[in-house]
């Protein structure tokens, strides 16, 4: 995928920084919601308005999701699970602007936030549970735990892999198509497949956060 001009990929060669556009673009995906955070924070009031209107929208829709999904339990990981639905909306979002480039196009990006989750499972399930955790990987017939064993490990093992490809291949692939368009006819076709990426933005991240929320909240659970 070759893209006609990178804002933030020429001021990276200007500078000399060679860190890749995955990298510049998500400080940028970072310093957008930092200052939407500003923004929202510097003067709250008890009749919102504004930007603090819109974010305590934002807010408690992701909190109501995170109830619905893991109950009172899961809002102590509110912090982690709203970071990551904004992270990577934003990032998804930024790819409609000409000249921007998603960093979850990138599998590096999305491995780092799949591995991230998957060993936040495995410390909150061990933090919760201690060694009694290891039941979640036995199943429920003592005979046939070293065969569940195994296949649980296998599982849990290909959770990082599935968040990564799943969000890497359709940011990935939208991008394609869009390129393709825009090198084809630059005017008018783009417009319709530029409205399917904000669709398939939204589509990610919710699918993202929710697997979070039910990897996270199915360490919490008890063993059965």
């Amino acid at each position: 995928m070759v893209h006609p001009f990178l804002i933030l990929e020429w001021l990276e060669q200007q500078l000399n920084l060679h860190v890749g556009p995955h990298i510049t673009y998500t400080w940028l995906v970072m310093g957008i919601l930092i200052t939407v955070a500003f923004l929202a924070s510097r003067s709250i009031s008890i009749v919102p308005s504004g930007m603090q209107n819109f974010m305590e929208t934002v807010v408690s829709g992701v909190e109501g999701l995170i109830e619905e999904t893991m109950g009172e339990e899961g809002k102590a990981y509110f912090p982690l699970i709203a970071t990551f639905a904004l992270f990577i909306l934003v990032s998804n979002l930024i790819a409609l602007i000409p000249g921007f480039y998603p960093p979850t196009a990138n599998l590096n990006t999305n491995a780092a936030l799949a591995l991230t989750v998957f060993a936040t499972t495995h410390v909150v399930g061990i933090k919760k549970h201690g060694l009694a955790y290891l039941k979640h990987f036995m199943g429920p017939i003592l005979w046939l735990a070293p065969l569940i064993f195994i296949i649980e490990i296998i599982g849990h093992l290909a959770r990082p892999m599935s968040l990564s490809l799943r969000l890497f291949g359709n940011m990935y692939g939208h991008e394609i198509v869009l390129m393709i368009f825009v090198g084809l006819v630059p005017f008018l076709l783009p417009v319709p497949m530029m409205l399917m990426g904000v669709l398939v933005a939204f589509i990610q991240t919710f699918v993202f956060t929710l697997l979070t929320m039910i990897y996270i909240a199915g360490a919490l659970e008890e063993a059965h």
